[in-house]
Formats: C-alpha cells, sequence, structure tokens
C-alpha cells in the first residue's frame, strides 16, 4: 500500500480555497499511484481558527466542504482535518477530529485525545479530548490514526495522564499515521524528530507523519513532513518552509532513504531567515496586500527587515523611507542608501527637522524652563511614526515594524514612533542574532552595507547618542533575556550562572515594566521556543520581579 503525505500551505477560514487545493491534491495522489493521501490537521479550515470555532456556520462550511472533498476520494482515501461538532450536551461543543475518506464518502473517524494548551496553543478553549480509539482498516492494513499532540505523550515529564498510542496498541495496528499543526522555531525540528522517532520505537510501527507548511499572522508552520521505520530511523524527511507531496510504499520503508534523500540540514540562522521570509509572504498574500512600507535608518535591523522585505514581495514592491534627524549622521543616509542601491527597492528621503521643530514650538509654553530629555526624543520617533503611516494610508503600503526582540524586551523602543507597524518582522530576533542575519543575508555578496553592521547600534535622537548609554552590551544583554524568557529563569537562577547581580535585577526590571508596550505592539513572527504575544502572556500590573 502507498501513502501519499500532502504538505499543503492552508488559508484560515478560506473554505473554498482549501477545498480546491485538497481535492487537487488528492487528484496528484491518485495519478501518483497513492492509495492514501494525508492532509494537515484541521487542513479544511486552517489552524489555528481560534473564536471562529465558535461561529456555529464556520462548523457547517467545515462539514460541507469535507462532504465535497469525500465525493472526489474514488480509487483513493485520504485523511483530513477539520474541527467536527461534539453531539453529547455534556463537554466542549467541538471535537478536533480526522476524516478517513474513501469510496466517495466519510468512512471512519478519529477524534484528538491529547489537547495542548501552553504557549500559542489553546485548544482545551474549543474542544473536547477524545476517549475512545479505534484503528482503521484499509486495504488488508490496520491504521492507527493520531493527530499531532497524540505522540507527544513520550518523555521523562509526561504532559498528560493517558496515551492515545497506548490504546490503539490493543488492536495490533500495522502503521501510525500522525496528522500535525506543528508550529516552528529554531529549535523544533530537532525535538520534533525525537519524539517521532521515539513513538515509532517504541510501538515497533512505522510512522508516517504529516506537518503544515505557511504562516498564519505570526504562527509559522515549516512543514518537514517525516517517515520513520520500525526502529524509529529517518526515512525520509520532506521539504522546510514549501509546500511538497511524496508518496512511500509501506512495504519498501527500510529502502526510503536511498529514493528520498533528506537535505542537509539548515543552521538556525538559515531556517530563521527562511521562516521570516515565508511569514512576511504570508501575511500579505493572504492578507491581499502587495506593497510593504518601513523606515530606512541606516542601522542594521531596518537593514535586515527591508532586505527581507525586498526577497520576500519583490523589491518592486517595497519602499524604504529614509527620515534623517538633526542628529542623524552622514554615514546614516549613506549607508541606507547603500542598501537601497544595491537591492533596487524603492526609497524617499523626508527629513523630520521640520516637524520636531514644530512640535518644539507648539509644546514651548507647557516645557517652558525644562530641559531636552527623552520626551524630546520620543517626538522625534513619533513623527517618523506619522510619517511612515502617512505613506501608508495615501499609497495602501502595509507598515513593516523593525523593532528586535532585545528592544521589545527591555522597553528600547517609542509607543507610535518606532513600534508602530502592521506586523513585527524581527521581534522575536535578538539583536545578536540580527548580526548573523545580516551577515547570512551577505553570504552571497554584500546586500547589506559592511559599515551598517559593524558600526555601534544608535537610535540618533540625540547628539552622539549609542544603544549602550541605556543598555548593557547585547552580547550580555541577549544571554541573560534568553535564560529568562526564554529558559524562564528568575534573578536567582541566572545570578548563579556568574553574571552581574545588580545587572540582572536591573534587566529583570526592564522586561516587567515594559509588558505594557508589548501589549500595544503588531502581531510579531514567531521563531523561538518563547516569543512575545500569544505565546508569553505576562499582566501589566503584576508586583513580581522574578
Amino acid at each position: 500500500m502507498k501513502v501519499a503525505l500532502a504538505q499543503l500551505n492552508y488559508h484560515i477560514g478560506n473554505f473554498e480555497y482549501n477545498t480546491q487545493k485538497i481535492i487537487e491534491y488528492i487528484g496528484i495522489a491518485r495519478k501518483s499511484g497513492a492509495d492514501i493521501v494525508v492532509f494537515a490537521e484541521l487542513a479544511i479550515c486552517g489552524y489555528p481558527p481560534r473564536d471562529f470555532l465558535e461561529f456555529d456556520e464556520f462548523i457547517t462550511l467545515c462539514e460541507t466542504a469535507a462532504q465535497e472533498i469525500a465525493k472526489h476520494c474514488v480509487g483513493i482515501a485520504a485523511v483530513v482535518g477539520l474541527p467536527i461538532k461534539n453531539e453529547v450536551l455534556a463537554g466542549k461543543d467541538l471535537y478536533n477530529a480526522a476524516y478517513f475518506m474513501a469510496d466517495g464518502a466519510v468512512k471512519a473517524v478519529t477524534k484528538k485525545a491529547l489537547l495542548p494548551t501552553y504557549d500559542v496553543f489553546d485548544e482545551y478553549r474549543y474542544f473536547e479530548p477524545n476517549t475512545a480509539f479505534k484503528s482503521i482498516v484499509y486495504k488488508g492494513k490496520r491504521i492507527a490514526l493520531t493527530i499531532c499532540e497524540d505522540l507527544w505523550n513520550i518523555n521523562d515529564n509526561p504532559l498528560y495522564v493517558s496515551c492515545p498510542m497506548d490504546e490503539l496498541m490493543k488492536e495490533s495496528p500495522d502503521l501510525m499515521i500522525n496528522i500535525a499543526a506543528s508550529p516552528f522555531n529554531y529549535q523544533h525540528d530537532e525535538n520534533r524528530i525525537k519524539i517521532l522517532s521515539d513513538n515509532a520505537k517504541k510501538y515497533k510501527l512505522p510512522l508516517f507523519y504529516v506537518n503544515q507548511v505557511g504562516a498564519q499572522t505570526e504562527i509559522i508552520f515549516d512543514g518537514g513532513s517525516l517517515l520513520f521505520d520500525e526502529e524509529g530511523e529517518l526515512k525520509a524527511e520532506m521539504k522546510y518552509f514549501e509546500e511538497d507531496l511524496q508518496v512511500f510504499d509501506i512495504d519498501e520503508v527500510q529502502n526510503v532513504k536511498s529514493k528520498y534523500p533528506a537535505a542537509p540540514r539548515e543552521m538556525d540562522i538559515a531556517q530563521i531567515h527562511d521562516a521570516l521570509i515565508l511569514g512576511i509572504q504570508d501575511y500579505f498574500r493572504k492578507s491581499g496586500f502587495t506593497k510593504a512600507v518601513l523606515g530606512l535608518s541606516g542601522g542594521i535591523d531596518s537593514a535586515v527587515v527591508c532586505a527581507l522585505a525586498c526577497r520576500a514581495l519583490g523589491a518592486e514592491n517595497v519602499m524604504a523611507v529614509l527620515m534623517p534627524s538633526k542628529y542623524s549622521s552622514d554615514h546614516s543616509i549613506k549607508d541606507a542608501l547603500g542598501l537601497v542601491n544595491a537591492i533596487g527597492c524603492k526609497h524617499e528621503i523626508i527629513g523630520i527637522a521640520p516637524a520636531a521643530d514644530a512640535f518644539d514650538q507648539v509644546m514651548a509654553k507647557p516645557f517652558e524652563g525644562l530641559a531636552f530629555n527623552l520626551t524630546e526624543e520620543n517626538i522625534q520617533a513619533r513623527c517618523r511614526g506619522i510619517i511612515l503611516m502617512a505613506m501608508s494610508n495615501k499609497f495602501g503600503y502595509i507598515l513593516l515594524n523593525t523593532s528586535n526582540k532585545s528592544e521589545c524586551a527591555v522597553g528600547y523602543g517609542t509607543l507610535y514612533g518606532d513600534m508602530c507597524g502592521a506586523i513585527g518582522v524581527i521581534g522575536d530576533v535578538y539583536k545578536t542574532q540580527i548580526f548573523q542575519l545580516a551577515l547570512y543575508i551577505n553570504r552571497d555578496g554584500e546586500i547589506i552595507p559592511e559599515n551598517t553592521i559593524v558600526k555601534p547600534p544608535s537610535a540618533e535622537l540625540r547628539p552622539e547618542q549609542k544603544d549602550s548609554d541605556s543598555l548593557p552590551d547585547y552580547d550580555i544583554l541577549d544571554q541573560i533575556l534568553f535564560q529568562h524568557i526564554e529558559l524562564r529563569k528568575g534573578s536567582k537562577a541566572i545570578i548563579a550562572l556568574g553574571f552581574d547581580e545588580a545587572l540582572v535585577q536591573r534587566v529583570l526590571k526592564m522586561v516587567n515594566l515594559a509588558e505594557f508596550k508589548r501589549y500595544q505592539t503588531p502581531p510579531i513572527l514567531r521563531v523561538s521556543p518563547k516569543a512575545f504575544g500569544m505565546g508569553r502572556r505576562m499582566p501589566i500590573v503584576g508586583k513580581y520581579m522574578a
């Protein structure tokens, strides 16, 4: 029996698009000789649908689409994920489910048992956990079909009290199929492979795993669908950040590797680069937008975002706005123009000095006798924000935010100024990683000017300003932030690692006090194990200082 894994990019709530894509790939799989084609978790509606699931019409449209898809399952079977109604009054109203379709109809239903409610996941908000398990028999093979998290309760610290595969093994299945919507972070692919390999090894069964690909606002799915033999050896690894379909014969799993060799595993920074490009592309494509605008300062953050946007959307669709202040150095404009000339995007130069001077005059009376301070710096940043939003409104551009994760963490940014935008491109990328990204972008030739990469970072809102005037050295700051944010360590644990006590206390206080700013930032493309946004939920007025 041959199994096709269809790794596709879905659009949440776009039933016509998703349905036609699934039907198209059923036809492709059939022509490729597949007996079964497997699609991702909640493929029909896209993942995560969130509170769309609270609308009865949404669930009805899912079922209507499923019935249409089933009609095309003639001469081939399909596994397709969707939400379905819970017919029992007690409990949640829905199940996260998969239909097994064959002979033009739905032949079996599998429901998800383990519902993740952590980080970016919130499935128990909507779904009832399954408690009854039954395998599916097709063409003489007994299939243990599970949905994503159902295979993740296999470690030294189990998150759940039950394990679906333990129940399914009572029926002696011949193979496992797992459909998933497993989000990307730069550490997750190796962890995912380990978890799935452990399942194949534990249950002594080949495992066919299909993942979604594509970005849904801030969450990025990397694909990388997998095949393991009954010893847990990885036999095939499908494309990352691209749609893909491959067909495997379950009787030839041991020989698959020679037929489908896996590409060399990319380093973390390359994965982050590819994920951000996909995130930008899908945010624009799925929202119906085509053109982007951003402020280009001559600094490394905006240079990296500009380069990524040009790669994702085409340089002709990117407008870079240079907005020098009275404190901007000549090399900042030169560096920004160097990038523009190298990459070929459109640009405008709009100085902010007249606008800032006008605000100084407007506020002269209430500010009389008071010294220049952060207030005037923020006014300049907000002048830039007004200019960028004016360009967005007038020409239909979508504004890209260029704040990095280090800045977001400690609040080093101006609300309604440099923190404005529709999507945060690098808000989950630390400053030290930004330098790595710049070098990676330049791997085949200089795009980002060398001076942009090597010069000391500066907001240029006062004479001779440097980031280091307000922040610890980024090499140290990012290490402390990583320990606190990604690894969730408090001050005592971080100090015990050898970091200066006063510095740790200062940094963690800055992180906590900046929470109100992060509540007002745009959605941030998620590339790390713990991103700001829906994956990290902190109170604004909390007293606790970790």
